[in-house]
């Protein structure tokens, strides 16, 4: 009996290890080409520079749809901390591999296209936080007057619900890139994707602000449920009652953008010839 249960250990190990290798390689690559990761950052900053100030100036000491000053100031805070590990980029990297015959490698490596990749993502994804976390602090002290009596909902429901939106996110990019595999150059189409994400996020305004039609559309497509939704319950735009649809919701699109990525894999590999340029 020991012996058969020895051979899966090993092979979950093995795996493990892999995961791990992975991970640690991309993450030590980070933190090396960080000045590159810092001038993405100091981009994304603007959004929580300007709207909160926009949206102040607009409520003037009142209420718009139930944010004040305040509420403005934590959302997009709150936001922009969420989005820098939610929101995946990594379409580009793959569509450049792609197009340039790197993708090769995938083909003949011990971990598969998808998990490499995960961890690959991850790695960026946990260190890009840290390296915004110097911002952040700036923000907070240059926001510390709108901050009074702040209130965030760091149960267990934003926790899965920030998990979840990470892998709505990376499914989605991971499927959409796949179509470089079909078409020679897929970048217009990566830059049509930020307009939709962008707005129906919640990236550059609440989605709670939009008209009752707009907010229905947002929940039939994948954006909000990838950083809109952990940040509304973040900071209590969502009521206890209605976080597992929204969880669920989340596991929809994640087994939906999952498959759809493992289809496209399958089907442009009999398109991909791996020439490169």
């Amino acid at each position: 009996m020991s012996v058969t249960l020895a051979r899966p250990t090993s092979a979950v190990l093995r795996r493990l290890r892999r995961w791990w290798a992975v991970f640690a390689i991309y993450f030590q690559d980070g933190i090396a080409y960080r000045a590159s990761g810092l001038i993405w950052i100091t981009t994304d900053v603007v959004t929580a520079v300007t709207m909160p100030l926009v949206w102040a100036s607009a409520a003037k000491g009142g209420y718009i749809q139930g944010f004040s000053a305040g509420d403005f100031v934590v959302y997009y805070l709150s936001m922009l901390m969420i989005a820098s590990f939610v929101t995946s980029h990594i379409m580009w990297e793959l569509a450049t591999e792609i197009r340039e015959g790197q993708f090769s490698t995938f083909l003949v490596r011990p971990v598969g296209f998808i998990e490499f990749t995960f961890f690959r993502n991850l790695s960026w994804r946990l260190l890009r936080p840290v390296l915004f976390l110097p911002f952040f602090l700036l923000l907070l002290w240059a926001y510390r007057g709108f901050l009074q009596n702040v209130s965030l909902n760091l149960g267990w429901g934003f926790w899965a619900s920030l998990v979840l939106g990470h892998l709505v996110s990376f499914f989605f990019v991971v499927a959409m890139s796949m179509l470089a595999l079909f078409v020679q150059e897929a970048s217009s189409i990566f830059e049509l994707y930020y307009f939709p994400m962008l707005f129906l996020s919640g990236q550059v305004f609440p989605v709670s602000l939009l008209p009752e039609w707009a907010r229905r559309l947002t929940h039939f497509f994948p954006f909000y449920f990838t950083s809109g939704a952990p940040t509304e319950i973040l900071v209590g735009r969502v009521p206890d009652s209605a976080v597992p649809g929204i969880l669920w919701a989340q596991i929809g699109w994640i087994a939906l953008c999952a498959v759809a990525a493992k289809v496209l894999w399958s089907r442009g590999l009999r398109h991909y010839t791996g020439v490169g340029m």
